[in-house]
């Protein structure tokens, strides 16, 4: 499948996972937490959980099946980001060219827009037949020994980062966890046998380490001019070259995970386990 038609395939089922994330805010109360609620979620983005999640569903058989997967794990990630960008944490003034939450409506109206987003990740996952199941495994990802458990080693919670194996630890934590997630509860909503599950848990797994690999080399790439400082990286201890081999290395270890399963269906997976270190953005 060639990157256009993938492309052309996430162009038509984002728009609806859009309207729905849009939605769960139509009826919110005051109006202007509501328009605050949204703003974040009209940000753009690559929109790579919701996309596993649909993709999952697709190589199951039932696309469809995966949406609440899909706005849930969109919905939890956009918290994250908005309390990431917070004074008190990483104190952003823009994501992708907008002002932050903070910025547009003030520091407290922010921690609420997080709270809401994240609350409502759970509500939407609280009204599917396996509520139970999924609500484990995205508060297991989202939770302290997921996502956040990655956000307290990158601000050095446990010391400083250092070596190659503390890094993947913070990564599958921070990133990866919700990717994880992601591709779980697609496949849970899909009807996946243990077989299956497990097969793309690795899948998630590797693709997780790919997509965070890449991410540094973009940013050493974009940024010529860095002398080795800043937070840790796995550009900083394999360099650009040795980065940009381990991220290839773990995308074709998520191919490789998925290989038994039938590749007319399988096909969105590949193209996003490809495009994971082919993006250039």
């Amino acid at each position: 499948m060639s990157a256009q038609a993938f492309q052309t395939w996430a162009a038509g089922v984002l728009p609806g996972i859009d309207a729905l994330l849009l939605a769960r805010f139509l009826e919110t109360r005051p109006a202007r937490l509501a328009e605050a609620c949204q703003y974040p979620l009209q940000t753009g983005g690559k929109r790579i959980r919701p996309l596993l999640a649909l993709a999952t569903g697709e190589a199951l058989g039932d696309r469809r099946a995966a949406i609440p997967a899909a706005v849930a794990v969109e919905l939890l990630h956009t918290y994250s980001l908005v309390h990431d960008d917070l004074p008190c944490m990483d104190d952003d003034d823009e994501r992708r060219g907008r002002p932050t939450v903070h910025k547009v409506y003030g520091e407290g109206v922010a921690v609420l827009v997080g709270d809401a987003l994240l609350t409502e990740a759970f509500a939407v996952l609280g009204e599917t037949a396996l509520a139970g199941r999924l609500v484990r495994e995205l508060a297991a990802a989202g939770g302290a020994a997921g996502m956040i458990a990655g956000q307290a080693y990158d601000i050095g919670m446990d010391g400083p980062v250092e070596g190659i194996d503390r890094l993947r630890t913070l990564h599958r934590a921070k990133t990866g966890a919700l990717i994880r997630a992601a591709v779980r509860m697609g496949a849970i909503l899909a009807g996946a046998d243990e077989e299956a599950l497990g097969a793309l848990t690795t899948y998630a797994e590797e693709v997780g380490l790919a997509f965070q690999v890449h991410d540094d080399v973009l940013d050493a790439v974009q940024d010529a001019s860095r002398d080795g400082g800043g937070p840790p990286s796995f550009v900083r201890l394999l360099g650009v070259d040795g980065a940009a081999a381990a991220a290839r290395a773990h995308a074709d270890g998520a191919l490789l995970a998925i290989r038994g399963m039938p590749s007319e269906r399988r096909w969105a997976l590949d193209a996003i386990a490809t495009f994971t270190v082919e993006r250039t953005v």
